[in-house]
This record gives C-alpha cells, structure tokens and sequence, in this order.
C-alpha cells in the first residue's frame, strides 16, 4: 500500500462525465483521493455524501477532493447525479490504479474471502507526496478524519 512520503502514481482515468483525469493535472493543491468498494451501496454512500456535506471546509483547508471506485462511468454518473457530489469520481474498472496505491486486497465478509477494495484515504501535498493515509475510514466522520490530519 503506498505510504507517507511516497509519491501519487501516474494515472490517467475518465471521471464521471467520460473526461480523462490525469494525476500530473492534480499538483499545485493539497489532494484527498479517496478510494471506496462500490458506489450507491449503504456505506459508500454515507462516506461521500459525508464528505460532500463538507466539501467547503475542506476546500477552505486547501484540498481538492476525488473519488475512485471499480465502477463503471455510467455507474459513477448516476452516483454523482443522484447526490450531486462537487468532486469527481473516477472510474478504475481494469483496476490499474486501485492497484498502484495496494488497496486492492483480499477480504472476508461473513465467512466469505474474495478481492475487493479496502476503503482507504490518500492525502497529498501540492507536489504529489503523500502526506497521510487513512486506513481505517470511518464513513459517518470521514470528513473529519481528514481534517484531523492537517
């Protein structure tokens, strides 16, 4: 899993609207990527609109903020118009980049062991080096945990 002091990997991906977003294209603001399993499910969704519900104090700390899932574009359109998110979320279907931060990783849920996405939380600094890492995300205050960080 990328750590403190590593830096963002090069990416590209297509955010919801299909536009490519390129990691080199996100320097010059503190950055949140936040990496979370499946859009539209219970949790998930109660992490982003957290997040979303806060997104003036965070923007006022100076972070930009972006989302990424294995989920289609047109899934992540339907998210982000269903709650009007004011941040991106970008779709990894090919899990090229899930991968390059290690947060594609073995699960158990009930008994049941499969791959999937560990909710996690990357902060970077204005020239791509990671700052902080949050592992253990909790949805309800996930905003706040990345204030705390600051």
């Amino acid at each position: 899993m990328l750590k403190i002091g590593d830096k963002i990997p090069d990416f590209e991906l297509q955010n919801q609207d299909g536009k490519p977003v390129k990691s080199s294209k996100l320097f010059g603001k503190k950055l949140v990527i936040f990496f979370y399993p499946k859009a539209n499910t219970p949790t998930c969704t109660v992490e982003a609109c957290n997040i979303n519900d806060n997104i003036s104090k965070l923007k006022k700390a100076g972070f930009q903020i972006v989302g990424i899932s294995a989920d289609s574009v047109k899934k992540q359109k339907s998210f982000h118009e269903k709650f009007s998110f004011k941040y991106d979320l970008l779709s990894d279907e090919n899990h090229e980049v899930i991968e390059k931060f290690g947060v594609w990783q073995e699960k158990n849920t009930f008994g049941k062991t499969y791959m999937g996405i560990v909710r996690t939380t990357f902060l970077f600094n204005e020239n791509g080096i990671c700052t902080g890492v949050i592992s253990d995300v909790k949805s309800k205050i996930a905003s706040e945990q990345i204030l705390q960080t600051i």
